[in-house]
């Protein structure tokens, strides 16, 4: 968790991020970066109508913790300059790297990839959107299903020097009905590894201690047992989901 520092040393804003569909904005306390998250800067959104995405970006960092595998930077709730809200420390990603692309034929890497779907670019060139095959985007892939992540894309995974990958932008997780949305489909059906379901297992454990007790001033109740749910499930099943239902596979845009 924060230091105590992080939480009362005061926030200065620096700029803002016009991309994001909400309000979002780029800050300072002494010679940290962040991104600060005003839940007063929250668009209403009718498939996530309860609780706050700021209290949902903070869930997603604990599960992260519990997974043990730093999916998701460290993220806090604060006061700021526009009220409370999430803060995250800020990542410079390595620019030289993507760890999910789209590519034409003649760009598509013979090995080390993954093809999640195909398609035509506004060119009617033939294009792919690829990711690569990776332990971290593996463990990125079963942390989202586990929180159930409806907007896993391209540009929601920054790519590390070093070959970490950090997931950001988690607002839209824990809902208790199924949202997966996702870039990351490339392990559909392949069996979890030992030490993914070892992962699963820690999230599982750490329900019924400190993290379910500090889930519950973030999320609701049956979002909670929906989590647990879904540990249970993908634990018993062994094996990545495959899409399903009606609802998109993939968020929009992908990136």
């Amino acid at each position: 968790m924060p230091t105590p520092d992080l939480v009362s040393d005061e926030l200065t804003l620096t700029g803002r991020i016009t991309t994001a569909s909400n309000a979002t904005f780029l800050g300072r306390m002494g010679d940290v970066v962040v991104v600060y998250k005003p839940i007063a800067g929250e668009s209403p959104l009718w498939d996530f109508p309860d609780g706050a995405l700021a209290h949902r970006e903070v869930a997603a960092y604990l599960v992260s913790q519990a997974f043990g595998w730093d999916v998701v930077p460290l993220t806090w709730l604060r006061d700021g300059p526009l009220g409370a809200g999430m803060v995250q420390l800020w990542q410079e990603q390595d620019p030289a790297q993507n760890a999910v692309d789209l590519v034409t034929a003649d760009q598509m890497p013979e090995t080390g990839w993954k093809t999640i779907l195909e398609g035509q670019d506004e060119n009617g060139r033939a294009v792919a959107l690829v990711h690569e095959d990776s332990t971290a985007l593996r463990r990125m892939a079963v942390f989202d299903v586990v929180v159930n992540n409806a907007d896993r894309k391209g540009n929601h995974i920054l790519a590390m020097s070093g070959g970490h990958r950090h997931g950001v932008d988690h607002g839209l997780t824990f809902h208790r009905d199924h949202k997966l949305r996702t870039v990351l489909w490339g392990w559909r059906g392949d069996a979890l590894t030992a030490e993914e379901i070892d992962g699963i297992d820690r999230v599982s454990a750490g329900l019924q201690g400190e993290l379910g007790r500090n889930l519950a001033g973030l999320l609701s109740t049956e979002e909670i047992a929906s989590l647990s749910a879904r540990c249970a499930s993908l634990r018993l099943a062994g094996r990545f989901p495959a899409p399903s239902g009606e609802m998109p596979a993939v968020p929009w845009p992908l990136f």
